[in-house]
């Protein structure tokens, strides 16, 4: 867990490129409280609705008396039509990458109860990382039925409430624990947001294991510096990272300077050593990053860094055409160094000045085999088995079949290894030719690593039967 500050969008939408807020999201969190008042509203409560039906298969009069498979098919229907939206709502609305950004989801508790947990599941089968939900409602909490890893408690300080007021905070703490690993805080008068009563809170969240958010608007403090200056004593007062601080809708500017007051450096200059990867963690290059390069990437939502050789901005690609897009910007374990996500563009993709993706020379691997078969694809010379393979579909798909089986059948460690290493190869083939990148694959499987709800993953006969069939053909 980071102590870096993050966004919580109230009223604006996460990325506004002609308000200079094209990539705040990239701090690596972001919170969405889709209120009334919220971009795209409707089309949340449309959302709502679809999980709300789903809980209600067998309850209404479209499917009351309906047998149990057909309830079944209906229920699985419409949890899939619901994940699809939210996947719509957060990917092209709110134009969030969930494969990469950590997303909380503020949710009203009675549509969590109304639809019976269904809304929370699915927003978390859709790439949602957390959902937060009234720490005073236990009904809610107790409906949500996700992993407490997946569920935040939020409460209100201060609130009429008594057991938010205060030491009484440890009181309502321990009541949510059982249900969530994590709450919220959100600080609801300017002269709520002060060091003191931030330590108070982490305090009584440290009391029961709980992870803490504190959520404020930065524009309670009047002077920028003071602000990040706070938000840099905060970070440093809990190094493990027990408190993250949540900033509502904050402008790059304000965003920025809060993240890099918790960056440390002994440079001279102030610079921060900078790692920039791919999404698939390969090194592309080190480079140096300063405040005004980590505000300016947060407001155009790419690679910008300081150039020590031109003493200012570098923003990659404006000369030379290979720009970056920015997806994560996350600090060592000592927060002394960045390490920058990015999809490194052009014609050829590449980073290094020498026209290679990387500054450490050629790729190996499984990106080498990538940009070999790009590569082919555009200019195979003559007599190419890969070439062969692009041109007739089914060779590659008997190909993927007959290596798969040698592949499930191999039974050393170096037979293993060597199958797969072709199913890779003719996969990458089918990949290139749709124009599917490694990249695209991880951020596929990044996706699948938040979902919550699981198939049972039984085989299904009738690809068996037609694996079986093209393997009965070849060897005829």
């Amino acid at each position: 867990m980071s102590s870096f500050p993050y966004p919580a969008f109230l009223h604006h939408r996460p990325v506004d490129a002609a308000a200079q807020r094209a990539a705040l999201a990239a701090v690596g969190r972001c919170r969405i409280v889709p209120t009334s008042s919220f971009p795209g509203a409707a089309d949340f409560r449309e959302i709502v609705q679809m999980n709300v039906a789903q809980a209600h298969v067998g309850l209404t009069d479209e499917t009351d008396g309906a047998d149990q498979e057909t309830l079944q098919t209906t229920r699985k229907a419409r949890m899939k039509q619901g994940i699809a939206m939210a996947k719509t709502y957060l990917v092209e609305t709110l134009q969030l990458d969930v494969t990469v950004v950590d997303v909380e989801v503020v949710l009203d508790a009675r549509d969590v109860i109304q639809s019976d947990g269904c809304l929370a599941s699915g927003l978390l089968d859709a790439g949602c990382d957390k959902i937060v939900v009234d720490g005073t409602n236990r009904d809610a909490l107790e409906t949500a039925q996700i992993p407490k890893a997946r569920l935040m408690g939020h409460f209100v300080y201060p609130h009429t409430d008594s057991r938010t007021r205060n030491g009484s905070l440890a009181v309502a703490f321990a009541e949510v624990q059982p249900f969530c690993d994590s709450v919220s805080v959100e600080l609801s008068n300017p002269e709520a947001v002060t060091e003191s009563v931030i330590q108070e809170i982490v305090q009584a969240a440290k009391a029961q294991q709980l992870q803490i958010s504190i959520v404020y608007n930065p524009n309670d403090y009047e002077n920028p510096g003071d602000h990040a200056a706070m938000v840099g004593r905060v970070c440093q007062s809990f190094p493990e990272g027990q408190v993250r601080l949540a900033l509502t809708d904050p402008t790059a500017s304000q965003l920025g300077h809060a993240y890099a007051a918790c960056l440390k450096t002994d440079r001279d200059d102030g610079l921060f050593a900078t790692v920039v990867c791919t999404r698939n963690n390969e090194a592309l290059g080190l480079v140096y990053s300063s405040t005004s390069s980590i505000v300016a990437a947060l407001e155009c939502g790419r690679g910008v860094y300081y150039s020590r050789s031109r003493n200012g901005l570098w923003r990659k690609g404006d000369t030379s055409g290979h720009f970056q897009v920015l997806h994560r910007l996350d600090k060592d374990c000592d927060g002394d160094a960045l390490r920058v996500t990015v999809t490194q563009k052009g014609t050829p993709a590449a980073f290094c000045h020498l026209n290679t993706l990387t500054c450490w020379g050629t790729s190996r691997g499984l990106r080498h085999l990538e940009e070999t078969l790009q590569d082919r694809l555009v200019s195979a010379p003559e007599g190419s088995y890969t070439k062969r393979l692009f041109q007739d579909e089914t060779l590659l798909r008997d190909k993927l079949v007959e290596e798969a089986q040698e592949l499930s059948e191999a039974d050393t460690k170096a037979h293993v290894a060597e199958e797969l290493a072709d199913v890779l190869y003719f996969a990458m083939v089918r990949a290139v030719k749709a124009g599917v990148s490694l990249d695209d694959a991880v951020a596929e499987l990044d996706s699948r690593a938040r979902k919550v709800t699981r198939r049972k993953g039984d085989s299904k006969a009738f690809r068996i039967a037609a694996g079986e069939a093209i393997l009965k053909k070849a060897q005829s």
